[in-house]
Protein backbone atom coordinates (compact mmCIF):
# COMPACT_ATOMS: atom_id res chain seq x y z
CA UNK A 1 0.00 0.00 0.00
CA UNK A 2 1.71 3.54 -0.88
CA UNK A 3 1.87 5.85 1.56
CA UNK A 4 -0.35 7.72 0.12
CA UNK A 5 -3.22 5.47 0.68
CA UNK A 6 -2.01 4.73 3.74
CA UNK A 7 -2.51 7.96 4.85
CA UNK A 8 -5.79 7.92 3.34
CA UNK A 9 -6.64 5.12 5.45
CA UNK A 10 -5.40 6.92 8.31
CA UNK A 11 -7.83 9.29 7.98
CA UNK A 12 -10.83 6.80 7.38
CA UNK A 13 -10.44 5.04 10.85
CA UNK A 14 -8.58 1.85 9.85
CA UNK A 15 -5.03 0.49 10.63
CA UNK A 16 -2.77 -0.26 7.61
CA UNK A 17 0.60 -1.90 7.37
CA UNK A 18 3.33 0.31 7.47
CA UNK A 19 6.05 -0.91 4.90
CA UNK A 20 4.98 0.90 1.84
CA UNK A 21 5.02 4.08 4.02
CA UNK A 22 7.14 7.03 3.65
CA UNK A 23 10.61 7.09 5.36
CA UNK A 24 9.76 3.12 6.16
CA UNK A 25 11.61 1.94 4.22
CA UNK A 26 14.75 4.24 4.54
CA UNK A 27 14.24 3.71 8.24
CA UNK A 28 15.21 -0.08 6.90
CA UNK A 29 18.06 0.46 5.10
CA UNK A 30 19.63 2.98 8.03
CA UNK A 31 19.11 0.26 10.53
CA UNK A 32 21.01 -2.28 8.22
CA UNK A 33 24.05 0.32 7.38
CA UNK A 34 24.25 1.16 11.06
CA UNK A 35 23.19 -1.98 12.87
CA UNK A 36 23.69 -5.01 10.74
CA UNK A 37 20.21 -5.87 10.30
CA UNK A 38 19.37 -7.91 7.44
CA UNK A 39 17.06 -5.80 5.24
CA UNK A 40 14.35 -8.58 4.22
CA UNK A 41 14.24 -9.57 7.83
CA UNK A 42 12.98 -5.79 8.59
CA UNK A 43 10.85 -5.47 5.01
CA UNK A 44 9.14 -8.91 6.68
CA UNK A 45 8.62 -7.65 10.32
CA UNK A 46 7.13 -3.82 8.45
CA UNK A 47 4.86 -5.96 6.13
CA UNK A 48 3.21 -6.92 9.93
CA UNK A 49 3.56 -3.79 11.42
CA UNK A 50 0.11 -2.23 11.55
CA UNK A 51 -0.83 1.99 11.42
CA UNK A 52 -2.81 2.42 14.65
CA UNK A 53 -5.29 5.81 13.55
CA UNK A 54 -6.54 5.63 17.49
CA UNK A 55 -2.78 6.27 18.85
CA UNK A 56 -2.72 9.33 16.89
CA UNK A 57 -5.86 10.64 18.51
CA UNK A 58 -4.88 9.77 21.79
CA UNK A 59 -1.61 11.81 21.50
CA UNK A 60 -3.69 14.44 20.56
CA UNK A 61 -5.96 14.44 22.68
CA UNK A 62 -4.85 16.99 25.56
CA UNK A 63 -4.71 15.35 29.14
CA UNK A 64 -6.95 16.01 31.47
CA UNK A 65 -5.44 18.42 33.92
CA UNK A 66 -7.35 17.03 37.30
CA UNK A 67 -6.75 18.68 40.34
CA UNK A 68 -4.69 16.80 43.03
CA UNK A 69 -7.59 15.99 44.85
CA UNK A 70 -9.76 13.82 41.91
CA UNK A 71 -6.52 12.78 41.10
CA UNK A 72 -5.56 11.31 44.01
CA UNK A 73 -9.01 9.00 44.07
CA UNK A 74 -7.21 7.68 40.63
CA UNK A 75 -4.59 6.24 42.07
CA UNK A 76 -4.56 5.89 46.58
CA UNK A 77 -7.66 3.65 46.45
CA UNK A 78 -8.35 0.57 48.57
CA UNK A 79 -8.10 -1.88 46.08
CA UNK A 80 -4.85 -0.91 44.93
CA UNK A 81 -3.76 -0.18 48.32
CA UNK A 82 -4.29 -4.23 49.01
CA UNK A 83 -3.23 -5.60 45.74
CA UNK A 84 0.03 -3.35 46.52
CA UNK A 85 0.51 -5.49 49.62
CA UNK A 86 0.31 -8.64 48.11
CA UNK A 87 2.79 -8.06 45.80
CA UNK A 88 4.66 -6.80 48.36
CA UNK A 89 4.30 -9.92 49.94
CA UNK A 90 4.79 -12.40 46.97
CA UNK A 91 7.74 -10.34 45.43
CA UNK A 92 9.63 -9.91 48.92
CA UNK A 93 12.96 -11.48 48.00
CA UNK A 94 13.23 -9.57 45.13
CA UNK A 95 12.28 -6.18 46.46
CA UNK A 96 14.78 -7.11 49.74
CA UNK A 97 17.54 -7.53 46.77
CA UNK A 98 16.25 -4.20 44.88
CA UNK A 99 16.52 -2.32 48.11
CA UNK A 100 20.15 -3.82 49.13
CA UNK A 101 21.33 -3.35 45.53
CA UNK A 102 19.57 -0.06 44.48
CA UNK A 103 19.11 1.78 48.17
CA UNK A 104 15.26 2.77 47.08
CA UNK A 105 12.59 1.99 49.97
CA UNK A 106 10.74 -1.07 48.76
CA UNK A 107 7.32 0.67 49.18
CA UNK A 108 8.01 3.03 46.38
CA UNK A 109 9.40 0.32 44.17
CA UNK A 110 5.86 -0.92 44.48
CA UNK A 111 3.92 2.03 44.10
CA UNK A 112 5.50 3.08 41.10
CA UNK A 113 4.02 0.01 39.36
CA UNK A 114 1.10 0.15 40.80
CA UNK A 115 0.54 3.73 39.52
CA UNK A 116 2.15 2.43 35.93
CA UNK A 117 0.38 -0.54 35.27
CA UNK A 118 -1.28 -1.34 38.45
CA UNK A 119 1.61 -4.40 39.20
CA UNK A 120 1.58 -5.42 36.03
CA UNK A 121 -2.51 -6.26 35.23
CA UNK A 122 -2.51 -3.44 32.95
CA UNK A 123 0.53 -3.28 30.91
CA UNK A 124 -1.10 -1.77 27.60
CA UNK A 125 -3.18 -3.55 24.50
CA UNK A 126 -1.06 -1.85 21.67
CA UNK A 127 1.58 -4.36 20.07
CA UNK A 128 4.88 -1.82 20.64
CA UNK A 129 6.09 -2.04 17.53
CA UNK A 130 2.98 -0.94 15.91
CA UNK A 131 2.69 2.00 18.62
CA UNK A 132 6.22 3.18 17.96
CA UNK A 133 5.84 2.88 13.98
CA UNK A 134 2.91 4.98 13.78
CA UNK A 135 3.87 7.98 15.88
CA UNK A 136 7.58 7.32 14.10
CA UNK A 137 5.93 7.92 10.66
CA UNK A 138 2.66 9.59 11.05
CA UNK A 139 3.23 11.79 13.60
CA UNK A 140 5.62 14.60 12.26
CA UNK A 141 5.97 17.05 15.03
CA UNK A 142 7.08 14.14 17.98
CA UNK A 143 8.66 11.90 14.63
CA UNK A 144 12.52 12.17 15.40
CA UNK A 145 11.81 11.05 18.98
CA UNK A 146 9.79 7.91 18.19
CA UNK A 147 12.22 6.72 15.05
CA UNK A 148 14.71 6.89 18.05
CA UNK A 149 12.50 4.48 20.17
CA UNK A 150 11.60 2.58 17.62
CA UNK A 151 15.52 2.10 16.82
CA UNK A 152 16.20 1.21 19.88
CA UNK A 153 13.27 -0.86 20.67
CA UNK A 154 14.57 -3.24 17.10
CA UNK A 155 18.25 -3.47 18.93
CA UNK A 156 16.52 -4.48 22.39
CA UNK A 157 14.44 -7.31 20.99
CA UNK A 158 17.38 -8.35 19.01
CA UNK A 159 19.57 -8.57 22.08
CA UNK A 160 17.13 -9.81 24.32
CA UNK A 161 15.87 -12.65 21.59
CA UNK A 162 12.33 -11.34 21.68
CA UNK A 163 9.33 -11.80 18.44
CA UNK A 164 9.37 -8.35 18.13
CA UNK A 165 5.93 -8.34 16.93
CA UNK A 166 5.19 -10.00 20.29
CA UNK A 167 5.03 -7.73 23.04
CA UNK A 168 2.41 -5.01 24.32
CA UNK A 169 2.69 -1.80 25.60
CA UNK A 170 0.50 1.81 25.73
CA UNK A 171 -0.37 3.96 22.92
CA UNK A 172 2.91 5.46 23.46
CA UNK A 173 5.02 2.30 23.11
CA UNK A 174 5.81 1.90 27.22
CA UNK A 175 6.98 -1.66 28.04
CA UNK A 176 6.36 -3.92 30.87
CA UNK A 177 5.28 -2.84 34.53
CA UNK A 178 7.65 -0.33 35.14
CA UNK A 179 6.13 1.08 31.44
CA UNK A 180 9.83 2.29 29.99
CA UNK A 181 10.14 3.36 26.85
CA UNK A 182 12.94 1.63 24.88
CA UNK A 183 15.82 4.54 25.31
CA UNK A 184 15.15 3.61 29.49
CA UNK A 185 15.16 0.07 28.85
CA UNK A 186 18.53 0.12 27.11
CA UNK A 187 19.62 2.61 29.93
CA UNK A 188 18.45 1.34 33.11
CA UNK A 189 16.58 -1.85 32.90
CA UNK A 190 18.44 -4.81 34.91
CA UNK A 191 18.66 -8.35 34.62
CA UNK A 192 17.91 -8.48 38.86
CA UNK A 193 16.78 -12.40 38.62
CA UNK A 194 19.89 -13.13 36.88
CA UNK A 195 18.56 -15.45 34.33
CA UNK A 196 20.22 -14.17 31.08
CA UNK A 197 17.12 -11.12 29.77
CA UNK A 198 15.80 -8.38 31.47
CA UNK A 199 12.31 -9.05 31.20
CA UNK A 200 9.74 -6.39 32.07
CA UNK A 201 6.71 -7.95 30.92
CA UNK A 202 7.28 -10.63 33.06
CA UNK A 203 10.19 -10.67 35.67
CA UNK A 204 8.95 -8.75 38.89
CA UNK A 205 12.62 -9.40 39.88
CA UNK A 206 13.51 -7.30 37.13
CA UNK A 207 11.03 -5.02 37.00
CA UNK A 208 11.17 -3.62 40.45
CA UNK A 209 15.23 -3.76 39.85
CA UNK A 210 14.87 -1.54 37.08
CA UNK A 211 12.85 0.85 38.63
CA UNK A 212 15.52 1.20 41.57
CA UNK A 213 18.47 1.60 39.06
CA UNK A 214 16.36 3.97 37.28
CA UNK A 215 15.61 6.04 40.41
CA UNK A 216 19.36 5.56 41.67
CA UNK A 217 20.66 7.06 38.58
CA UNK A 218 18.09 9.70 38.90
CA UNK A 219 19.56 10.74 42.32
CA UNK A 220 17.64 9.01 44.61
CA UNK A 221 19.48 9.17 48.41
CA UNK A 222 19.01 6.00 50.36
CA UNK A 223 17.19 6.52 53.66
CA UNK A 224 16.57 10.23 53.02
CA UNK A 225 12.93 11.80 53.09
CA UNK A 226 10.38 12.25 50.01
CA UNK A 227 8.06 14.69 51.13
CA UNK A 228 6.55 16.53 54.33
CA UNK A 229 2.99 18.35 54.84
CA UNK A 230 4.18 22.06 55.56
CA UNK A 231 2.07 25.01 57.04
CA UNK A 232 3.34 28.21 55.62
CA UNK A 233 1.35 30.52 57.65
CA UNK A 234 0.49 33.78 56.21
CA UNK A 235 3.89 33.93 53.38
CA UNK A 236 2.58 34.52 50.24
CA UNK A 237 3.71 31.15 48.49
CA UNK A 238 4.18 32.82 44.88
CA UNK A 239 7.76 33.74 44.43
CA UNK A 240 8.72 30.23 46.10
CA UNK A 241 6.44 28.15 44.02
CA UNK A 242 8.30 29.66 40.79
CA UNK A 243 11.20 26.85 41.52
CA UNK A 244 9.13 24.32 40.76
CA UNK A 245 10.04 20.51 41.74
CA UNK A 246 13.73 20.71 41.80
CA UNK A 247 14.62 21.39 45.34
CA UNK A 248 16.64 24.65 45.60
CA UNK A 249 15.01 26.42 48.68
CA UNK A 250 17.18 25.97 52.31
CA UNK A 251 15.02 24.44 54.84
CA UNK A 252 16.39 27.11 57.15
CA UNK A 253 15.40 29.76 55.05
CA UNK A 254 11.97 28.75 54.84
CA UNK A 255 11.59 27.87 59.00
CA UNK A 256 12.78 31.77 59.46
CA UNK A 257 9.68 32.86 57.21
CA UNK A 258 7.42 30.92 59.83
CA UNK A 259 6.95 27.71 58.07
CA UNK A 260 5.97 24.71 60.08
CA UNK A 261 6.08 21.09 59.89
CA UNK A 262 4.37 18.19 61.75
CA UNK A 263 7.60 15.71 61.02
CA UNK A 264 10.63 17.49 62.25
CA UNK A 265 13.17 18.28 59.28
CA UNK A 266 16.47 17.24 60.13
CA UNK A 267 19.52 19.68 59.11
CA UNK A 268 18.94 22.43 56.35
CA UNK A 269 18.08 20.15 53.10
CA UNK A 270 17.63 21.92 49.86
CA UNK A 271 13.46 21.41 49.34
CA UNK A 272 10.88 22.44 46.77
CA UNK A 273 7.44 24.34 47.88
CA UNK A 274 4.73 22.30 46.57
CA UNK A 275 1.24 23.31 46.38
CA UNK A 276 -1.50 20.74 45.78
CA UNK A 277 -5.19 21.55 45.20
CA UNK A 278 -7.41 20.24 47.54
CA UNK A 279 -10.98 19.49 47.50
CA UNK A 280 -11.54 22.65 49.99
CA UNK A 281 -7.73 24.40 50.25
CA UNK A 282 -4.40 24.04 49.11
CA UNK A 283 -2.25 21.67 50.78
CA UNK A 284 1.59 22.39 50.84
CA UNK A 285 4.29 20.22 51.17
CA UNK A 286 8.17 20.42 51.41
CA UNK A 287 9.70 17.82 48.36
CA UNK A 288 13.01 16.37 48.48
CA UNK A 289 15.46 14.74 46.52
CA UNK A 290 13.70 12.20 46.57
CA UNK A 291 10.33 13.35 45.45
CA UNK A 292 12.41 15.12 42.46
CA UNK A 293 14.05 11.93 41.48
CA UNK A 294 10.34 10.08 41.22
CA UNK A 295 9.17 13.18 39.08
CA UNK A 296 12.19 12.29 36.04
CA UNK A 297 10.10 9.10 36.67
CA UNK A 298 7.25 11.17 35.24
CA UNK A 299 7.83 14.72 35.09
CA UNK A 300 4.88 15.96 37.06
CA UNK A 301 4.28 16.82 41.05
CA UNK A 302 0.83 15.06 41.57
CA UNK A 303 2.20 11.66 39.84
CA UNK A 304 5.20 11.34 42.53
CA UNK A 305 2.85 12.70 45.14
CA UNK A 306 0.65 9.80 44.15
CA UNK A 307 3.28 7.45 44.45
CA UNK A 308 4.25 8.66 47.55
CA UNK A 309 1.32 8.64 49.11
CA UNK A 310 -0.18 5.07 47.63
CA UNK A 311 3.35 4.19 49.27
CA UNK A 312 2.80 5.33 52.40
CA UNK A 313 -0.40 3.39 52.64
CA UNK A 314 0.63 0.26 50.95
CA UNK A 315 3.71 0.18 54.02
CA UNK A 316 1.13 0.87 56.21
CA UNK A 317 -1.38 -1.72 55.36
CA UNK A 318 1.28 -4.17 55.24
CA UNK A 319 2.33 -3.71 58.81
CA UNK A 320 -1.20 -4.02 59.62
CA UNK A 321 -1.28 -7.28 57.96
CA UNK A 322 1.97 -9.00 59.79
Amino acid sequence: MSHVCCALVMVLGFACTSAGAEGVQDFIVSMSKEHGFSTSDLRTVFDQVSFRPEIIEAMNRPAEAKPWFEYREIFVTPDRIEEGVQFWKKNQAALVTAEAKYGVDPAILVAILGVETRYGSKVGTYRVIDALATLAFQYPKRATFFREQLEEYLLLVRSEKIDPLSPKGSYAGAMGLPQFMPTSFRDFAVDLDGDGHRDLWNSPWDAVGSVGNYLLKHGWQSGAPVAVAVDIGEVNPAPLLEAGTKPELHWNRLRSLGFQTEVPVVGNPEVALLRLEGEDFPEYWLGFQNFYSITRYNHSSLYAMAVYQLAQEIKAGLARSN
